[in-house]
């Protein structure tokens, strides 16, 4: 079983799922209209009232998830916790809340989980196709074929930023319609050739927004649930003509949704002008089933996660062989110094994989610029915090042990430090490491035991060797080497 928890700049919602050999039921779901976009002061911090309010709908999420056994769980934040200056002191308190880690995700990672939720839902293999997702915070748009997605864009523009600036204390007018729209094509416009009709075949609308507009063109008489331009400027003159949010009678749009409608109806229209788009096909399926689509797949070993690292080699122009041949070596030591935590391995790869990607920037320094790249670089499917472990063993690489600080104290990451270094070391010596002859522990000491046979044939490890001894004991740490016959 999966779950997905949304911590979105409208409503935080759950989704629990199962996959039935095709496709992924959704058997449980919850949502709270927390508004935690709007719950931000002029200074950008979320206010005390709207953490109250995230921390009790956590709490009820806790206690719901914790009714299931054998579930994986991912719970993702977007756009207002993205851009929320006090962020850093309510995720603690979030986490706690909830019982489990809270991933804030780029827009372009957000737009990635929502693609892959449409595509496994719609499941037409070489359509091409554009998704679009109108959020509280932030709007995505993705293009794509099939599975595979060719781009990826976030815009800061969403339904609560719209309401409230474009139709200040509920009043609606034309002009502030027109300035709505306005807003949004301006934003648009220097991205929108890459997403012409000519490089797709139909437009979906994924988000909860647009399915809530589809029902309303649906149940007050404006025509069917496919979203065309003429039904919105239609909707757009009835509420224009009411004069007032509070004064709009949607059929099929709760009370406290309407604001977030006009909102979204204004970036809507923004959006079909200046993509040029005729027809709208609203579709029950965004980011928390893409959250589910991922964990399905990461358990059944198709990790979106390596194609990524790939794809970022190619990017930095990295040498692939030269960086498969250290993450093979680094993965075989640190599986040999058995550590505690097993999921380690794979960072541990991935992080050998791109060890030399500040090759591009600099060969003097490559690690820090290495480090700097996979810290802050699009890599997709990745968390924030994943990237930061990966960017610390890159830059542990090479040169002194004292710029990892606390690190260390782990030692399943000290190993992971010392796995990598030695492959690096290996492959720059150009060793083709047996590990019959070669034997490594770690617990309060290090202790490297090699064939003298193998040190003969391979005479500069020796010097190699001696600097890293050097290192790890100008940190406290005591690394002895010892040959045998």
């Amino acid at each position: 079983m999966f779950a997905a928890v949304d911590l979105g700049s409208n409503s935080f919602r759950l989704h629990i799922g199962s996959f039935d050999g095709s496709a992924i039921r959704v058997m449980k779901s919850a949502r709270d209209p927390i508004r935690l976009g709007a719950g931000l002061d002029a200074q950008g911090n979320l206010t005390p009232e709207a953490i109250e309010r995230a921390l009790a709908c956590l709490s009820r999420f806790k206690e719901l998830l914790d009714s299931y056994k054998d579930i994986e769980v991912r719970c993702v934040a977007t756009n207002t916790i993205r851009i929320a200056k006090n962020a850093a002191a309510f995720l603690p308190r979030a986490e706690a809340a909830l019982g489990r880690p809270i991933e804030v995700i780029s827009g372009e990672e957000e737009g990635r989980l929502i693609y892959m939720g449409v595509s496994n839902t719609l499941a037409i293999p070489a359509e091409r196709r554009l998704v679009i997702d109108i959020g509280g915070g932030s709007t995505e748009i993705i293009l794509g074929r099939g599975h595979e997605i060719a781009k990826v864009e976030s815009f800061g523009m969403g339904t609560v930023k719209h309401s409230s600036a474009f139709f200040p204390d509920g009043v609606i007018t034309a002009a502030g319609f027109d300035a709505a729209v306005v807003s949004v094509r301006s934003l648009l416009e220097d991205a929108t050739p890459a997403f012409q009709p000519e490089y797709w075949r139909n437009a979906y609308g994924s988000s909860g927004t647009v399915r809530a507009i589809s029902d309303a063109l649906l149940k007050n008489g404006f025509g069917d649930a496919e979203v065309s331009l003429p039904k919105l400027l239609a909707l757009r003159d009835y509420c224009i003509n009411k004069g007032r949010i509070d004064a709009l009678n949607l059929a099929g749009i709760k009370p406290e949704r309407v604001a977030m409608v006009i909102g979204g109806l204004s970036i809507l229209i923004g959006l079909f002008q200046e993509l040029n788009i005729t027809v709208l096909h609203p579709i029950e399926a965004g980011l928390r089933m893409g959250v589910m689509w991922d964990l399905h797949l990461r358990s059944t070993k198709r990790d979106r996660r390596d194609q990524a690292v790939h794809d970022f080699l190619d990017v930095f122009r990295a040498d692939v062989i030269r960086a498969k041949s250290v993450a093979e070596i680094a993965k075989s030591i640190f599986e040999q110094l058995k550590p505690s935590n097993e999921q380690l391995t794979r960072y541990v790869y991935w992080s050998a994989l791109m060890h030399e990607v500040g090759m591009t920037v600099s060969h003097t320094g490559y690690h820090k610029h290495g480090s700097y790249l996979v810290e802050n670089g699009d890599i997709a499917g990745f968390t924030t915090r994943e990237q930061k472990l990966m960017s610390r063993l890159v830059l542990s690489q090479k040169g002194n042990l004292r710029k990892l600080g606390e690190s260390l104290s782990d030692s399943d990451i000290a190993k992971a430090v010392l796995s990598l270094r030695l492959a690096v070391t290996f492959m720059h010596s150009r060793i083709e490491l047996d590990f019959a002859d070669f034997r490594l522990r770690m617990k309060n000491k290090i202790e490297l035991e090699i064939k003298q046979s193998w040190v003969n044939l391979h005479p500069t490890v020796a010097y190699w060797l001696q600097k890293e001894i050097e290192c790890w004991r100008e940190i406290g740490v005591e690394f002895v080497v010892k040959a045998y016959a």
